[in-house]
Order: structure tokens, then sequence, then C-alpha cells
């Protein structure tokens, strides 16, 4: 189930290089204050007792940081930070991994996605045997598979966009670049666009 969390050949769209980092994490015994060194906004998060902050990261526009408790991003295009609480035995799996407007966190029991774009967490739910076998991250894109799925974050659109996988197709690579995000697998090869927010296929041919 994929939810919002309130508070061919194709080619990259023009504009869409690397941006300099302009978020930077100040971290307070009581709060965590993000300061966009563009406008020298600053964004405040109070710490709950006991909660500390593990680790922070910043790429481009967007920066985020993770407690025991919970995943706080900010972005320098919303106000504020935004949060989305981990659940009572859920753990970090692999990232945060950062774009310059998007962020990938997979946990023991889902895909969470930050879109730079609104300011908002999304949300993939795995199921109970689904294991994410490869990840990747670019400025404007960031994807993942599974053994049952490909799963593309656009913060040009908004939202995660999946493209389902037969049992007979296991992913062999996954990578991203730009606003774009390829899949190949034993049978196919899966191209995601973050402007057009759809992924295209084609089949491979033998020897391919």
């Amino acid at each position: 189930m994929i939810s919002w969390i309130a508070s061919g050949v194709a080619f990259a769209e023009p504009g869409l290089g690397p941006r300099e980092d302009r978020v930077q994490w100040i971290s307070l015994a009581r709060e965590l204050v993000a300061v966009d060194s563009a406008s020298s906004a600053e964004h405040r998060a109070p710490l709950g007792v006991g909660e500390h902050v593990l680790q922070s990261w910043v790429d481009g526009e967007i920066g985020v940081a993770l407690t025991e408790r919970r995943l706080l991003a900010v972005t320098t295009n919303t106000g504020g930070v935004h949060e989305v609480r981990l659940r009572g035995g859920e753990r970090v799996v692999s990232g945060p991994d950062l774009g310059d407007r998007v962020a990938l966190v997979v946990t023991s029991e889902r895909a969470l996605g930050f879109d730079g774009g609104s300011g908002n967490w999304l949300e993939a739910s795995l199921g109970p045997r689904e294991r994410v076998v490869a990840t990747a991250v670019a400025n404007h894109v960031a994807a993942l598979a599974t053994e049952r799925r490909a799963l593309a974050l656009s913060p040009l659109r908004g939202g995660f966009f999946e493209a389902p996988l037969s049992l007979q197709e296991a992913p062999v690579s996954l990578s991203a670049s730009g606003d774009l995000a390829t899949l190949r697998t034993r049978t196919r090869l899966l191209v995601f666009r973050a402007g057009a927010a759809r992924w295209s296929e084609r089949s491979l041919g033998i020897g391919n």
C-alpha cells in the first residue's frame, strides 16, 4: 500500500543539475535547528525527553536528521520541519540517501520518501516477505526495487509510482541520474522519468 504521510531512451529535463547545499543542521541540547543558508530562515524542532539526534545529512535543498524515534526533514521550498515517526520495533535498514530534492529511507516495514517539492513524507508499506534489493537516488528522483515491484519517487509530480515485476523476472541493476531512474531485469528495461511520473519499458531479447 502506498500512502501520503501528511505533517525507449529518455532524456533528463533541462536545469536539473546538482545544486549547492543550502541547509545546515544545528543540534542543541533540547532542539534541532535547520538554517536556510540562502535566506537565513531558521526552522526548529523540539526534541523529546531522552531523544537524541543520531545523525544528520544535507544535499542541495533538503536536509534529513534521524533520532531514536523519528525522521526529520527540512527543505528550502517549504517552511518548518517535517517529521515521520518510527513505529514500535521499526528500524532503519538503509539510508537516508539524498538527492537535491528527494530523500529515500528503507526501514524494516516501509519505504519512506521525502518529497522536497511539497515537503511531504511518503510511504510504501513492504509485504511480510518483501525485501528491498536495490536503491538509487539522484538529484530529482529516488527509486527502489524489490522482488515484486519497482517504486520511484518524483518531487516534480509528487508521490511514489509503481511498476509491478513478475515472478519470472528479477532485478539485475538499478541506477539513477538527474531525473531518470533505470531498472534492468532479466527480461525488461524499465525507465522512470520524474517529469512524466511514469515507468516506460521495453523487452530485452536474448543476448541483451
